[in-house]
């Protein structure tokens, strides 16, 4: 069956492919407006679960089955759910709040079927330290333009990758995709084998 991943994410898009994974991409048309005050790890299962029943919905319109994988991902620092920041300005006040602490990156994901309708919603969540960050530092790395992008104003797998010193999980999670527990779901709930 057709694998579809329901993100225009360039991360996830290369992550499921070191899964062995052979898919196409679907980006969500979905309106991703969540109730305020949710508890973070039940926002990112509910905004995964839109793109994958947006995408899914498309794809029964025009009378194909396959198996959609929606994924969101978000960064929470002391209570607060960080978002992709609104200007280099805020992305430089988002990275002054993640300088010297721990926060946490929570990636929901959703796999479902549409030839049967079996859905499945997982989030993973990893630990993240930065050490201490100058204001040089941080005026730097925003004028790079690649926190601008990103949950939490930083990339993992690029130059972010230097503010950060502990890690206490999925480093993948971090990166838009916790690849070793989807995996373990589409073999357990799907029957896909991503080592056959």
């Amino acid at each position: 069956m057709e694998i579809i991943l329901a993100s225009g994410s360039p991360r996830r898009k290369e992550l499921l492919g070191a899964m062995g994974l052979t898919f196409s991409v679907r980006t969500s048309c979905a309106d991703e407006t969540i109730e305020e005050g949710l508890p973070p790890f039940f926002v990112v299962e509910q905004l995964s679960l839109l793109k994958a029943s947006s995408v899914a919905s498309i794809v029964k319109s025009e009378g194909k089955e396959a198996v959609i994988i929606g994924a969101d991902t978000i960064v929470v620092s002391e209570g607060t759910i960080l978002t992709k920041p609104s200007d280099e300005e805020d992305a430089k006040a988002i990275l002054s709040a993640l300088a010297g602490k721990w926060h946490s990156v929570l990636t929901g994901v959703t796999v479902m079927n549409t030839k049967n309708a079996k859905s499945e919603s997982f989030y993973v969540e990893t630990k993240v330290h930065f050490i201490a960050l100058t204001k040089e530092q941080i005026d730097a790395y925003v004028k790079t333009g690649e926190p601008m992008d990103k949950a939490g104003a930083y990339g993992i797998q690029g130059r972010g990758a230097l503010f950060v010193d502990k890690l206490d999980g999925d480093y993948f999670n971090v990166v838009g995709l916790p690849v070793c527990k989807l995996a373990q779901v589409l073999k357990a709930e799907f029957d896909i084998d991503c080592m056959a």
